[in-house]
């Protein structure tokens, strides 16, 4: 074992020795960088970064949430929850996964930002009330807001992972009785990685974080902050039911034949033409199917602000600019009145013109056989 630990420069007996092991661990990397569509060349870099002791810490907040996102990442293989936080990265501060509470739990907080000032990367997860003062989430005496842009101040890179700590998720649901909002809208003027998702994909979060482990810098972002990596195209673009909404077959009520022969869930309220994720390329627990539309249910729209938790369920989304022309009579995505109106002048004038060819050749046909 030592000799095949040179490469990664990994001494016997380290954590890779006696747990995973360095060609587990090395494929363990490369399967998560695969995971996210990622070099399998990235992933041996995330292993060489670790070996070398390149492991960052990181301060995971709690605020209005239901910890589902967390649960989530639980619930990952490649790499898992313990090679995760033993072997990539030094979970310093975890509410949920802490043994310790009250004073010795606040403590720890303190002494990783002070031993790591800039160069934690501080992960949000939940949303963070604004209304009076910020009083509806308190912890170890201080309000949401205060222990967000403290701890904040001081990191490396801030991932906000989830809906609700992306733009405000459930809890800034109409009435939204908190002003609940999501760590961008606190850290106004700060680079704020978002990674929605009710849960987030835990793999769009891993691939995000152990890049900035080994190559020192963020995926590219779009203006919402979100990886184009994991949300470039919208659902409605990689939907694995495209096809019957390109020929215009749709399920029209839950349990019907187009249900259960599998079409396009556009008329039930399916939200996937307007929301940015990989869901569909991306399996949740490397279950296959385990996502919305895989089971036979609309995409609610959960990664994308202003769809989920305000739009109402069963409400057609609205097309994009890439939907395809319609093909079948039912089709949704059906041409305008003054488009029709239009297509039937051009066709009226192609027809007239035809016909008025038509009258001269025979005339001139005529002429030139009676000379």
């Amino acid at each position: 074992m030592g000799r095949r630990n040179e490469r990664l420069g990994v001494p016997d007996g380290s954590p890779h020795e006696e747990g995973l092991g360095r060609r587990d661990f090395v494929k363990a990397c490369m399967m998560a960088a695969a995971a996210v569509g990622l070099p399998a060349s990235t992933g041996l870099k995330w292993a060489e970064a670790a070996a070398a002791g390149l492991k960052p810490s990181v301060i995971w907040l709690h605020f209005q949430e239901c910890t589902g996102c967390t649960e989530s990442l639980l619930r990952t293989s490649s790499p898992g929850i313990a090679e995760l936080i033993l072997d990539l990265v030094s979970l310093d501060y975890h509410e949920t996964l802490f043994a310790a509470a009250g004073y010795q739990i606040e403590e720890a907080l303190h002494q990783a930002m002070e031993a790591h000032a800039g160069q934690y990367v501080c992960v949000v997860e939940g949303a963070i009330p604004r209304k009076d003062g910020g009083i509806y989430c308190q912890i170890g005496g201080r309000t949401a807001i205060d222990i967000l842009e403290d701890v904040a101040s001081k990191a490396a890179a801030v991932v906000a992972i989830g809906s609700c700590a992306s733009w405000g998720g459930i809890p800034s649901a109409d009435p939204n009785p908190t002003d609940a909002v999501g760590a961008p809208q606190i850290l106004e003027g700060t680079t704020v990685v978002t990674i929605p998702g009710c849960p987030a994909n835990p793999y769009n979060f891993l691939g995000t974080v152990l890049q900035f482990v080994a190559l020192g810098s963020l995926p590219a972002l779009d203006d919402k902050g979100r990886p184009l990596f994991a949300y470039g195209r919208t659902i409605h673009e990689h939907c694995p039911r495209r096809a019957h909404f390109d020929a215009g077959r749709f399920a029209r009520q839950y349990g019907d034949e187009g249900h259960r022969l599998g079409y396009c869930l556009f008329a039930l309220g399916c939200k996937g033409p307007e929301t940015h994720a990989n869901c569909s390329v991306q399996s949740f627990g490397e279950i296959p199917d385990a996502w919305p539309i895989g089971i036979g249910h609309p995409c609610f729209g959960c990664t994308e602000q202003g769809v989920a938790f305000h739009k109402p369920l069963h409400q057609e989304a609205a097309l994009p600019e890439n939907a395809v022309p319609p093909i079948h009579p039912d089709h949704r995505a059906s041409p305008s009145a003054a488009a029709a109106g239009v297509a039937g002048i051009v066709g009226g004038a192609v027809v007239g013109a035809g016909l008025m060819a038509s009258k001269k050749m025979a005339e001139g046909g005529g002429e030139e056989g009676s000379s």
